[in-house]
């Protein structure tokens, strides 16, 4: 009987020291790695002002692929930023060859996000954008585009 209430007292101690260690890892790590948080990789919808310069050198916007054109409820465009900096999307357009059909809202892009913009109508979201269309916004062999708010051609994608 005493040897049974001896080995309690060992694994509670034991318990409660794995406990503390395990909660002192964890602090630490929270700690550290909040101190190394890099800037999201999504698009947002900050408040932002569309007058901010362009250098177009840093700039690189592409179209990744346009996702079932001909189809309005399964059109999809996929952009991704590719420039080693944040780029502001407010104002610019996406376009159909020389027919816009679409200005972009408050949107700005980190490095490495990605943006859907569907055809159909939707919310907007950080990631997801709506053109609010009841037909096709993208036909086979059609060139989507996008432009910036100097009239700049940033990035064209012929459309399988």
């Amino acid at each position: 009987m005493k040897s049974n209430t001896r080995w309690f007292w060992y694994i509670l101690l034991n318990i409660i020291v794995s406990a503390v260690v395990t909660l002192t890892v964890l602090y630490l790590y929270d700690q550290y790695k909040g101190s190394q948080a890099n800037s999201p990789v999504i698009a947002t919808l900050p408040q932002v002002s569309s007058s901010e310069p362009l250098d177009l050198g840093q700039v690189d916007i592409g179209i990744v692929s346009v996702i079932g054109p001909g189809v309005v409820a399964t059109e999809v465009i996929v952009i991704r930023n590719n420039g080693a900096d944040a780029v502001t999307l407010t104002n610019w357009t996406l376009m159909n060859g020389s027919k816009t059909i679409f200005t972009f809202p408050q949107v700005k892009m980190f490095k490495d996000g990605t943006l859907q913009v569907h055809s159909v109508a939707g919310a907007n979201t950080a990631v997801d954008l709506f053109l609010g269309r009841t037909e096709p916004a993208w036909i086979s062999g059609d060139v989507a585009s996008i432009v910036d708010t100097q009239g700049n051609l940033v990035a064209t994608y012929v459309i399988p």
